[in-house]
């Protein structure tokens, strides 16, 4: 299938491209990768008129990590993002669900910022932005405004963005010190949507910087002869909730030494599984992708307890409290 007839706008600029998306506000779609977008045209599942591309538009692609922060232009590839090293080291969660995203040759033109703006609830991106405590930029003639994750994502495909807005960056938080995150998830073939996946964002009263851990450390340790205490847990979901909802088991985990994890494991995962509510289809039941789902988080949890520190702390400036978005935008 072919997508219904429509118009291509290259704007060259920020500002031609917010005057496009006000005079067509009624008719008008984005289009950077098009991984997501081509497809609905292609079905007519969405029929615009007016197609603003905006590849050409200059300031879009930047990507930087600094101070407590990882900065992503609208025209960032994922696999731009999956492959940097500065961001490995910030906030290494990134790669690994970028990794998760369909196939190479997709995560090389697709964007993230286009995922999160996309605002599917299979995708790994929307639901990292919230675990992490991101937020984007958005511009249009009327202005600027930040959002957080909760504020942007309205429901399954939907989001709070006005038409004549775009989302400019996305701004990833550094883990802290004592942090560790990491991702999961099945599919049924490589590249596939996932039939369910967890992200888990660790913490612990261990905030030595992973540079003077030794190799020779007990694991889960992050320092000689230390065993870090668990203080904090957060999970976030993929394919198993409308919106990228955000749980909180800190009241499980507070207080538990990383090497004793296998005694909460089983928590967590009922927990997890409480809170979700996923829908069955022709891959899973609603029940399989329930227990599955537990099934991920508790194996991620146990290889959590077996990391060092994350390095994200000591290759950040200071060591300091990252600020939120919120916090930064009230500066």
């Amino acid at each position: 299938m072919k997508p219904s007839p429509l118009r291509i706008h290259r704007p060259k600029t920020i500002e031609n491209t917010l005057e496009l998306l006000a005079a067509h506000a009624s008719d008008g779609k984005i289009i950077a990768g098009g991984q997501s977008l081509v497809p609905v045209l292609n079905m007519r599942l969405a029929a615009p008129e007016n197609l603003i591309d905006i590849t050409a538009v200059d300031g879009l692609d930047g990507l930087t990590v600094e101070g407590q922060e990882i900065t992503v232009g609208a025209l960032v590839s994922h696999r731009r993002l999956e492959s940097d090293p500065d961001v490995a080291s910030a906030n290494p969660i990134l790669g690994e669900a970028l990794r998760h995203v369909a196939h190479p040759a997709i995560r090389n033109r697709g964007t993230t910022v286009g995922s999160i703006a996309h605002a599917d609830p299979n995708g790994e991106m929307p639901m990292i932005l919230a675990l992490t405590g991101g937020c984007v930029k958005v511009r249009s003639l009327k202005g600027t405004r930040t959002l957080t994750a909760d504020e942007l994502n309205v429901g399954p495909l939907e989001t709070s963005l006005e038409p004549e807005e775009l989302i400019t960056e996305a701004i990833f938080p550094a883990l802290q010190p004592g942090q560790r995150a990491g991702f999961d998830e099945l599919a049924r073939r490589s590249g596939d949507y996932g039939l369910a996946g967890v992200g888990l964002i660790m913490s612990t009263d261990n905030t030595d910087a992973a540079a003077s851990v030794d190799a020779a450390d007990p694991p889960g340790s992050g320092a000689a002869g230390k065993i870090a205490t668990i203080t904090g847990l957060k999970a976030g979901f993929v394919s198993v909730t409308d919106t990228p909802d955000i749980i909180e088991l800190d009241h499980i985990v507070s207080g538990t030494p990383v090497d004793r994890v296998d005694t909460i494991v089983d928590a967590v995962a009922s927990a997890i599984k409480d809170f979700i509510d996923p829908d069955g289809d022709i891959h899973a039941t609603a029940d399989y992708r329930r227990h599955l789902t537990g099934v991920i988080a508790g194996r991620l949890l146990k290889r959590l307890s077996r990391q060092n520190s994350t390095r994200g702390a000591s290759a950040l400036s200071g060591g300091q409290r990252a600020a939120t978005c919120k916090e930064k935008e009230s500066r």
